[in-house]
């Protein structure tokens, strides 16, 4: 393996991270102007040469610029790499990836919950969605069935309006001071004077560090205790 002094290592380092990256030949001019080495455009040109006479970059046939050989690549590795900067970038690639499908993962397990509420009450179910503040829910085709709502639209339009204003609704939420015990909020006793015309029966939830708010919302004629006990068992599993 020749020696290469340090301007030769530098060019070299240029040329196969340039390549890693963009899968295209590389000419003198793109290593000036990506890496910004304090040569002039002519002594790199006769460093490429130089090291494609000892075997470590080649130039295809149908390109002016060149790309590192097998032995390029191997004096990288041996020589060249730095693997403690790259360790690092590794690591903190894979902890962004690894709070991504952990985030990924909560939310699923939200939208189950909340699917698995709907199906079992009447009313709206609905949770804010973690490290977003919008709310899911499902339901509102069986709310606007209640003969409350059916009455008088304007309270029906009221509740989706609120629903739909997600960041508002979660402000609100977060007002209430929950933990994760279930509460139960009934008509004017919402913040939300929009929904003062419901029930309000919520909880918090933290999953895996993701913290929300998940419940059911329905007319205040609701039966409180049934949609209790079952938001306290869909928290359990969310859990």
């Amino acid at each position: 393996m020749p020696n290469l002094d340090p301007r030769k290592q530098k060019i070299l380092q240029a040329i196969i991270k340039q390549f890693v990256g963009s899968a295209e030949p590389v000419g003198s001019k793109t290593i000036v102007v990506s890496y910004k080495l304090n040569f002039s455009p002519a002594t790199i040109r006769n460093d490429m040469a130089f090291l494609e006479k000892e075997g470590l970059i080649t130039q295809p046939h149908t390109s002016a610029g060149r790309i590192p050989t097998a032995a390029g690549y191997r004096m990288y590795v041996e020589e060249l790499a730095d693997f403690e900067k790259a360790r690092k970038l590794a690591l903190l690639n894979l902890k962004k990836l690894q709070t991504q499908y952990k985030l990924d993962k909560t939310r699923e397990k939200v939208y189950d919950a909340v699917s698995l509420l709907s199906q079992a009450t009447a009313n709206v179910s609905f949770a804010t969605i973690p490290d977003k503040k919008r709310t899911f829910y499902l339901g509102i085709s069986s709310i606007l069935r209640q003969p409350e709502f059916q009455e008088n639209p304007m309270k029906a339009s009221q509740v989706i309006e609120v629903l739909e204003e997600g960041e508002y609704f979660a402000d609100n939420l977060e007002a209430l001071n929950l933990n994760n015990e279930v509460k139960i909020f009934i008509g004017e006793e919402n913040l939300i004077h929009r929904i003062d015309s419901c029930g309000l029966v919520v909880t918090k939830y933290n999953v895996d560090g993701f913290e929300g708010f998940m419940g059911i919302l329905g007319p205040i004629r609701m039966p409180y205790a049934y949609n209790k006990a079952l938001l306290e068992e869909v928290s359990k599993m969310l859990q």
